[in-house]
């Protein structure tokens, strides 16, 4: 029984009343007591008595989601201690429908201060989880810096500007990891600034100094944030743009130093500026904003300056002008100012400051007005996001399909042309993934869509969709899950139709040439080692000498056709192998006895043993470790010594190559297995090869069951790890 101390009610009369919102009352335990008549009882088509004197957990609607069930049980527990708690959550009142909920579990004591029963109130907010999820999608178009935070201002969200500016990716700036990017000096400032903005739910604005990620040097920028609300009221998310306003700074900075008098320093600046006196009366206008307005001094001066406001402005702006007078405090507002020559009106971002002599009374008040027009145009893109986003679909250069598991549910016209598919076959239900895609890539595509639990996202891949008429079509696939509907992902479709057309004429242009390169070039190296031991017959030493060097550049063209032909065997599928007992130890002994003729100002420095076989391929497992020595000497330019680790285990051997030479940039490294990939860097670029080597290893060693990763930093070296499963059959 539940005992409530006298005047206290359990406010029932009170539950009924939140149209939007799911109120109940529980015993500490979690039994309903009572329940109002709004969701998610109507929605779920229940009666009263059907829920009353019941677990709320073990309902419908809080049990279809076990981390939903899991979170109210945990808050029940947290409650009947005597703690508030809220927390957002997903509830299912009946089949086909889910609602977002942001929850507040309140305790309710009685005379002794024992929790006597629990209040539950959830709001509604599944159109705020929509309209952040649009938000999201089209915050990359704004030419700003765009950044946005949770309610309580944790940085989630930054656009691709952003990431192109500083360098950093998502998970860098999330939290406080963009800060790594305020100047020293700021970040004490900034940090009391937007701690003050989130704690007061008001704007926040402030300069700060942002290193440029490329460069490393600072820039000023304008950064502001405006908190968006629900129909509550509630904040559910920060929205920010970040200003370059370098050139302003600088300016600013002029005037700072300068000595000549107010008026000659401001008109330098890119801003309307004006001075009054302490009453408010205009005593200076600058020649921008006389240019701008089109007017004279005459017409400016004094208390005049309104006449160019926007009719729809005019009030606030002069209500907010006269407050600051009033408070003698700094102000801020956005208003539309007329263009005397069009006639037309811009948005301008107004800042007044009062100046105030040494004993504090206000001198004169400084002002500027920053041209926003632009801004304010991205803010009202924003607004108008679902035309965008209807934009999108009805692209005519890029499919667009929205998937349920398998299933294709919707899909533009662009998508449905490339299928040669129709819309009936969509309403018919007949469209799905699996039995469209090329059986040799249905496993990359299974893979591709386990993914999308874990990262929200499928990385772009190649695969090959099957036509209605039976013809294949190469496609570059890529998704995203979507926010608000956990169960559908949009899917964008590249035609790469031309792109494979290319890189077959490639490959086959390849093989013909290395084939018809072979056959002379044996014929070359025949007839040279025929006139070298004449020579060396005929004690002519130095003609001998001389052909020795040429036998060297013919061995190293031997070796680029070699890899060549490898190259286009294994684009074909027909590398070739041969399965052989090889002893791991004696076989790297004389790759770094032949790594040292060759390069005999290096030293390989070995450690460790394997002691072990494996069944493999001899000559090519030769060829991947003679290829990573050569590959460590090669980019250690100013370093003579390579390093070779060795280790075993029951089932694996482990070679690491390592060296200290110019590294791999972190966004490089897996791309530098790609055939005919090389790094872009200015100091690679004088090392000789064309990216084969590499691409070879990896096939090679794939092939034998094995992987292969590198880790590396600029500047620091690189180290490659090899890994072999023991006596396999390859």
């Amino acid at each position: 029984m539940v005992h409530v101390h006298q005047g206290e009610r359990l406010g029932l009369d009170d539950l009924d009343g939140l149209y939007s919102r799911s109120g109940v009352v529980l015993t500490p335990e979690g039994i309903v007591l009572e329940i109002n008549e709004v969701p998610p009882l109507a929605e779920a088509q229940l009666r009263r008595e059907e829920v009353i004197g019941y677990p709320l957990a073990e309902t419908w609607w809080w049990s279809f989601y076990p981390v939903s069930q899991a979170q109210l049980r945990t808050a029940i527990k947290r409650t009947s201690r005597g703690e508030t708690v809220r927390f957002e959550t997903v509830i299912h009142p009946r089949e086909g429908l889910d609602r977002h909920l942001d929850v507040v579990v309140t305790p309710r004591r009685d005379a002794d201060h024992h929790v006597a029963y629990l209040v539950i109130t959830g709001i509604d907010i599944t159109e705020r989880k929509r309209a952040e999820a649009e938000i999201h999608a089209l915050i990359d178009a704004i030419p700003q810096l765009v950044w946005t935070t949770q309610p309580d201002g944790f940085h989630d969200l930054f656009n691709q500007r952003w990431h192109d500016y500083t360098g950093q990716s998502t998970a860098e700036a999330q939290g406080e990891g963009w800060m790594q990017c305020l100047h020293p000096e700021d970040q004490p400032r900034v940090c009391y600034a937007w701690q003050r903005a989130v704690q007061t739910g008001g704007v926040y604005e402030t300069e700060v100094r942002l290193r440029q990620g490329t460069t490393g040097e600072y820039r000023w920028f304008l950064a502001r944030a405006l908190p968006v609300r629900d129909d509550t009221g509630q904040i559910f998310k920060w929205f920010g743009t970040s200003t370059d306003i370098e050139e302003q700074k600088r300016t600013e900075q002029q005037l700072k130093e300068s000595r000549e008098s107010l008026s000659v320093l401001a008109e330098t600046v890119p801003q309307l500026v004006w001075t009054t006196s302490p009453d408010g009366c205009v005593e200076y206008w600058n020649q921008r904003r006389y240019d701008y307005s089109g007017s004279s001094p005459a017409q400016a001066l004094g208390h005049r300056w309104s006449q160019f406001l926007h009719p729809d402005d005019a009030q606030r702006t002069l209500k907010i002008w006269h407050q600051a007078l009033a408070m003698g405090e700094p102000y801020e507002i956005e208003y539309r100012l007329k263009e005397g020559q069009t006639g037309a009106y811009r948005w301008f971002l107004t800042h007044g400051v009062p100046v105030r002599d040494e004993g504090g009374q206000i001198v004169k008040w400084f002002g500027t007005g920053t041209d926003i027009e632009e801004q304010k145009r991205t803010e009202e893109a924003l607004r108008q996001s679902q035309e965008h986003a209807n934009t999108l679909m009805n692209s005519n250069i890029i499919g667009i399909i929205i998937t349920e598991g398998e299933q294709i549910v919707d899909a533009n016209d662009t998508f449905l042309h490339m299928t040669g598919s129709t819309r009936e076959d969509l309403r018919a239900g007949q469209m799905n993934v699996m039995p469209m895609t090329a059986p040799e890539y249905l496993a990359r595509t299974v893979e591709a869509h386990q993914k999308l639990d874990t990262q929200q996202s499928i990385t772009p891949y190649e695969k090959e969709y099957i036509c209605q008429d039976g013809s294949r079509l190469p496609v570059l696939v890529g998704g995203v899950l979507f926010q608000h509907h956990p169960c559908q992902v949009i899917n964008f479709v590249l035609d790469n139709s031309a792109r494979k057309e290319l890189e077959q004429r490639k490959d086959d242009f390849i093989s013909i040439a290395s084939h018809e390169l072979k056959t002379p070039l044996t014929a070359v190296k025949m007839q040279t080692q025929l006139v070298r031991k004449r020579f060396e017959k005929h004690a002519q030493r130095e003609a001998a000498t001389a052909l020795s060097r040429v036998e060297r550049s013919i061995k190293q063209l031997e070796r680029l056709i070699a890899e060549l032909l490898d190259v286009s065997k294994i684009q074909a599928g027909g590398l070739e192998y041969v399965r052989e007992r090889v002893d791991l130890d004696e076989l790297l002994r004389e790759v770094t006895a032949t790594i040292h003729h060759l390069h005999p100002s290096h030293t390989t420095q070995v450690r460790g043993s394997v002691q072990t076989s494996l069944i493999g391929d001899r000559d090519r497992l030769g060829q991947v470790f003679t290829n990573l020595l050569s590959n460590a000497i090669k980019y250690s330019p100013d370093v003579r010594t390579v390093e070779m680790d060795l280790s075993a285990s029951d089932d694996a051997v482990t070679i690491r190559v390592h060296d200290h030479g110019l590294g791999i940039p972190r966004e490089l490294r897996d791309k530098i297995f790609e055939r005919f990939y090389r790094v872009t860097d200015s100091k690679q670029k004088a090392i000789p090869g064309l990216g084969m080597g590499l691409y070879i290893v990896a096939e090679i060693v794939n092939h034998h069951g094995g992987t292969i990763t590198v880790d590396s930093a600029v500047g620091k070296g690189s180290t490659f790890t090899v890994t072999l499963p023991l006596m396999r059959d390859a």
